[in-house]
């Protein structure tokens, strides 16, 4: 009897500690899967040097493409239409990538999983903020935001930027203006005023822009 008791003993034990390691190793799987996910960064494929020359023209107007990454087009739960899109007021935050002037049709430069279809031709990021007006997102013609835009040029944040204010419209290859309010680096004490164009839509469903601004001071 006592040997029957120790047998069943010793073999609880062993499931006790089979089940034991078995938890342990799942355990250790799952922080090694969550630590071997990686996080998305920006790609850039210049310097802020390079990029600023690359949309500098002789005269000093700064010309360039952005393609949005609607991915990360985030919106607040209200103010929203009856379809769950933003309606007036409502405010948003989104990025996406900077590219020399020309490089983009209006369909492209970003692919729908959110990265950049030419990611050798980055030149930095866009971040734009700001509210809904007009009829949200429903605005067929005229101004559907009003927006801040920061253009950060190069793979450091902040070392040089240059930001834009202004209304954007939802018309096509229709330019709308924007006023200069300033940057970092070079642009720490740019003034002007420039042209924002929709051409299109990427992939991601974000809007392709194309620009060309006047800057003043620097």
């Amino acid at each position: 009897m006592v040997a029957m008791f120790t047998r069943n003993t010793l073999v609880l034990l062993a499931l006790i500690a089979m089940i034991a390691l078995g938890a342990l190793a799942s355990g250790l799987a799952a922080v090694t899967g969550a630590a071997a996910t990686p996080v998305a960064t920006p790609i850039v494929a210049m310097s802020a040097d390079e990029a600023i020359a690359a949309i500098t023209a002789d005269d000093g107007t700064l010309r360039f493409d952005v393609s949005e990454d609607a991915t990360r087009f985030v919106f607040a739960p209200q103010p929203v239409h009856d379809d769950g899109m933003p309606a007036y007021g409502n405010g948003f935050v989104t990025q996406g990538f900077i590219y020399p002037e020309g490089t983009l049709d209006g369909t492209n430069g970003v692919l729908a999983d959110g990265s950049p279809e030419f990611p050798d031709q980055v030149l930095g990021e866009w971040t734009c903020r700001g509210w809904f007006v007009g009829d949200g997102a429903h605005t067929t013609t005229g101004a559907w935001v009003i927006t801040t835009q920061q253009y950060n040029f190069g793979g450091e944040v902040g070392d040089a930027t240059l930001i834009t204010e202004g209304y954007e419209i939802a018309d096509l290859n229709v330019p709308s203006e924007r006023a200069i309010s300033g940057g970092t680096g070079p642009y720490v004490a740019a003034t002007g005023a420039g042209e924002q164009t929709l051409l299109g839509f990427n992939a991601s469903e974000g809007v392709v822009l194309r620009f060309e601004l006047t800057v003043q001071g620097g």
